[in-house]
């Protein structure tokens, strides 16, 4: 399994020990992260950013190629709702499509459903 982490699913664990040691004890751990999930869960401010900066020092960051960007635009469209689903949380989805068993952390598990509902592989979706 691969767990992969949205903003929401960063904001949930970070600062949250005994979940990452569980998570590692389940196998789930390192888990990724595509890259332009950062710039919405974090803010610049490295105060602020203390405990999700800790969390993300220990995923694994992804590159979002263009490939997943054009998965992303799919799966957008298809889910009739493409004015209202993030493009981050499209790409989330995409990136999480090429994954094996692939478990997503999230705090907008009903946009990121879906989505999974139209990508090619079976996605679980995990509310953080």
């Amino acid at each position: 399994m691969t767990l992969i982490l949205d903003a929401g699913g960063i904001s949930a664990l970070a600062g949250q020990r005994a979940r990452l040691i569980e998570l590692r004890h389940r196998g789930l751990w390192p888990a990724q992260v595509p890259s332009v999930v950062l710039a919405e869960a974090l803010t610049g401010d490295h105060r602020r950013d203390y405990h999700a900066n800790r969390l993300v020092r220990a995923c694994q960051i992804r590159d979002v190629t263009e490939p997943h960007a054009r998965e992303a635009a799919r799966l957008r469209t298809a889910t009739g709702r493409p004015g209202t689903i993030a493009a981050i949380d499209a790409i989330v989805a995409a990136y999480a499509s090429t994954c094996p068993n692939p478990i997503v952390l999230t705090s907008d598990a009903r946009d990121l459903a879906a989505l999974s509902e139209h990508a090619a592989r079976p996605i679980t979706v995990a509310r953080g």
